[in-house]
């Protein structure tokens, strides 16, 4: 009897242990790429010089709404610098006019599909944001002049949305929604969606990263000092490719989660519309409020960001797109 008990017990915890594995599998979504280096493209000068204009110059001088009017003036500035491939993509809520700036680059290869990468430029109410998300607006903007040197394989769209915050976030008038479900009603076939949410904020101190699950800390790290993936359960494919890829070009560590939405923070972004029409889509962030205290604050200002390791992402980002 006692032989039996033990049998049955050393099966039970050999289940448990390959049943634990493959949960950290799928949610971790390890690679063992090697770390190399490539060089340099994303000028720090240029993100310093894009986040101080959205979240200070603008910020000061406007209300909420004719700051969303002069941060899109601002950006179909840059981008003309670079391309005429760009358009307004206008629609109405309560009578106000909103716009999306969608910049398109034909591949050089066709039926590829196309690749959308996004970011918000409005902020929460009348605060700064400067790494929400004035950085991953500024980092669009720097992959707008990236890509206009060295044009993509396949058909790209990079998106600078509006109405991601409150009081619009997660309804049909996100500026993500309605270019989500433009792409469905003109039967465009998306490879992959990736958003840049809040990429400006590290720091090395221990501590200085915490998680919405206890227990993460120990399958993660405790310092700040990483970008992460997120997304939920079904997009594990284009994970685990673009993980693969930031580390076969990037020195900055990257971590990934793929978890269900119930986890706070998994879908706290623009890739979420993109789910709603079956599209893979994908976070790109420093975890937001998981590691930045200013997080919806005034204290969300320019001189908290690492604009070194915030072009680094943007790099890791180009690098990933053939």
């Amino acid at each position: 009897m006692k032989n039996i008990i033990i049998k049955y017990l050393f099966r039970f915890v050999i289940v448990f242990v390959v049943m634990l594995v493959v949960i950290l599998v799928v949610v971790m979504q390890p690679v063992f790429t090697s770390h190399s280096t490539q060089e340099n493209h994303t000028s720090v000068k240029n993100l310093k010089s894009h986040v101080t204009m959205l979240s200070q110059t603008i910020v000061k001088r406007y209300s909420h709404e004719e700051n969303l009017d002069k941060k899109a003036a601002f950006i179909s500035a840059d981008i003309a610098q670079y391309t005429v491939n760009f358009n307004e993509q206008i629609y109405d809520v309560d009578g106000k006019a909103y716009k999306n700036i969608v910049v398109t680059y034909d591949g050089r290869e066709k039926n590829c599909g196309t690749t959308i990468i996004g970011a918000h430029y409005d902020t929460y109410d009348y605060l700064p944001g400067a790494d929400d998300n004035s950085s991953g607006t500024a980092g669009l903007l720097e992959l707008v002049r990236l890509f206009s040197l060295k044009p993509p394989k396949c058909d790209l769209q990079l998106v600078f949305y509006t109405l991601e915050e409150p009081p619009y976030f997660r309804t049909e008038y996100m500026g993500s929604y309605i270019h989500a479900k433009s792409l469905f009603d003109n039967n465009i076939n998306v490879k992959q969606m990736y958003s840049l949410e809040m990429i400006g904020y590290f720091s090395d101190e221990v501590g200085s990263q915490i998680y919405p699950v206890k227990g993460m800390k120990y399958l993660y790290s405790d310092k700040g000092n990483f970008i992460t993936l997120v997304a939920d359960l079904s997009q594990m494919e284009i994970t685990r490719t673009l993980k693969a890829s930031i580390k076969s070009t990037s020195k900055l560590p990257v971590y990934s989660i793929n978890a269900p939405s119930s986890i706070p923070g998994i879908d706290f972004s623009d890739h979420l519309n993109y789910w709603h029409f079956g599209y893979p889509a994908l976070m790109i962030t420093d975890t937001a409020f998981n590691r930045n205290k200013n997080y919806h604050t005034e204290e969300d200002t320019i001189e908290k960001l690492d604009f070194n390791r915030m072009a680094m992402v943007v790099d890791a980002v180009f690098y990933s797109i053939d």
